[in-house]
């Protein structure tokens, strides 16, 4: 995969891979999270993208994101709630 948004690969981590699985959350589902989404940075590298996604009544997909030369997905949830 490969982000248009921040112009890097993507890499998924083991734990992501895992938990898209248990969500039923596809590698075209992520990506429109990652690229499209809504963001929220921690630090310079560090963020959470999040969006809505059409069909799925368990919004917010939310992607745990690390910007390094890759992005690199940490996790991936749903019904993420955003905290102020």
């Amino acid at each position: 995969m490969h982000s248009i948004r921040f112009n890097r690969p993507v890499i998924l981590t083991c734990h992501a891979v895992k938990r898209m699985g248990e969500r039923n959350i596809t590698q075209d589902e992520l990506l429109a999270v990652i690229d499209t989404g809504d963001t929220r940075f921690k630090d310079a590298t560090h963020l959470w993208a999040y969006k809505h996604l059409d069909g799925r009544s368990d919004n917010l997909i939310c992607a745990v994101l690390v910007l390094e030369t890759v992005v690199v997905v940490k996790t991936v949830m749903h019904t993420f709630t955003l905290e102020a």
